[in-house]
């Protein structure tokens, strides 16, 4: 399906997020100390610049948007995901294998969860608002 105008760039960042998972959990069953503290040291720098700033313009918009379409069971899990990246991003200023795959297996999971279930939800509700205006 070919994604509104509005979830476009969230959804072409989602890639980088995939790659980043993919490359964190390469790194944590390595089990090689110096490339889970490699990972780990990326996480702790791109978090801030380009996952957080991605989780709050859904946070602001997308979640929103559902929210008041009732959507609150997508809005939660989405919002929980949010909270536990956050959780271990931080938690990898010290590095450890366990926390790098935990993260990476969470954010592969929350990203295939956001293209295949919350921006299906957005883009049926944006669609529906595109036509009414």
């Amino acid at each position: 399906m070919k994604r509104h105008a509005r979830l476009l760039q969230l959804s072409r960042e989602h890639y980088g997020a995939l790659k980043l998972a993919r490359d964190a959990r390469r790194a944590a069953e390595s089990a090689e100390p110096g490339e889970v503290a490699a990972l780990a040291q990326r996480v702790v720098q791109v978090f801030p610049v380009e996952l957080d700033p991605h989780f709050c313009v859904e946070e602001q918009g997308i979640l929103v948007l559902l929210a008041q379409a009732g959507q609150h069971e997508l809005v939660e899990r989405t919002l929980a995901d949010h909270t536990e990246l956050r959780r271990l991003a931080r938690s990898l200023a010290e590095p450890d294998a366990a926390t790098l795959l935990r993260f990476a297996d969470l954010l592969g999971t929350h990203v295939r969860f956001e293209e295949r279930e919350v921006f299906e939800a957005a883009q049926a509700r944006l669609d529906i608002h595109s036509i009414s205006t």
